[in-house]
């Protein structure tokens, strides 16, 4: 009996350690399903929203996403997230990566891995014109939208004294609390918020982007702990694409001198620095 248990314990320690290694080896099955499932928001334009004529899904996230997809060489299939279920659809499995706006945070390093940062974020405060607030300091004690579960959120209850924060599921709903008066400021990336800010220029309730920066934050594309040979090919495909000038041309197809935010690119793709 004690041998068909010694047996048993070993066959079991095997059958873990195969279950492991066949977990750490994600490319290969990326590979063999001949699928990336990128996980990405969808509605946070410019970099993942619906096309108005096609209604795919398209932006800066999503050509980083094809770009990998690409140098697997496997298709590319789009999971639209809330800022929320990021972390745990990856976690979970039901994405393979993360293309969603992910900025890096200590606590978010502990529970998955990040690629090099592919953008680099100014984390904004906007508000109501009529307000006349000038500075993010202007909003300490008052209450102060960001997405649920997001840096934004975080930052803005760390970085304005007294502040109470309200949470929404997506960015257009934080938009239409601020111009309801439902909030005094919202916080989230500088790109949004500039593009708010010109739609609203027409509106009985204009807005402005409140200087300086709130934070500021790399992103980077957002993979399970462990998965060594995945992390690597990503950061290698990243990393080809800088030198290539592949990444600059997405920068300025969505971002650039030709669009309506303007911007000119200041970063370049590499390791995030704790």
């Amino acid at each position: 009996m004690r041998k068909l248990s010694l047996i048993s314990c070993g066959l079991l320690t095997l059958a873990l350690f195969g279950a492991q290694a066949a977990r750490a080896d994600q490319l290969a099955d990326i590979k063999q399903k001949g699928t990336l499932v990128c996980g990405t928001l969808g509605n946070a334009e410019p970099f993942s929203f619906p096309n108005p004529q096609t209604r795919e899904t398209q932006g800066y996230d999503v050509d980083f996403c094809g770009a990998v997809a690409q140098a697997l060489g496997v298709k590319l299939e789009l999971k639209l997230i809330s800022v929320a279920a990021r972390i745990p659809e990856l976690m979970q499995g039901r994405v393979d990566v993360l293309a969603a706006n992910l900025g890096w945070t200590g606590e978010r390093a502990k529970q998955i891995a990040y690629s090099d940062s592919y953008f680099v974020s100014n984390q904004m405060v906007s508000a109501r014109r009529v307000d006349k607030y000038k500075s993010p300091a202007d909003l300490a004690g008052k209450r102060v939208a960001a997405p649920k579960g997001s840096t934004s959120e975080a930052g803005a209850r760390k970085l304005i004294p007294n502040v109470t924060t309200v949470t929404f599921q997506d960015a257009p709903a934080l938009f239409v609390a601020l111009q309801q008066g439902k909030v005094d400021g919202v916080v989230l990336s500088e790109l949004t918020l500039v593009k708010w800010k010109h739609d609203a220029e027409s509106s009985p309730v204009p807005i402005d982007v409140l200087q300086p920066p709130l934070f500021v934050e790399p992103w980077g594309i957002g993979m399970r702990k462990g998965e060594t040979a995945l992390i690597n090919k990503v950061n290698e495909v990243l990393s080809g694409m800088e030198k290539s000038g592949e990444a600059a041309k997405i920068f300025d197809k969505y971002l650039g001198a030709g669009t309506e935010y303007k911007l000119h690119r200041t970063f370049k793709i590499e390791p995030i620095k704790g």
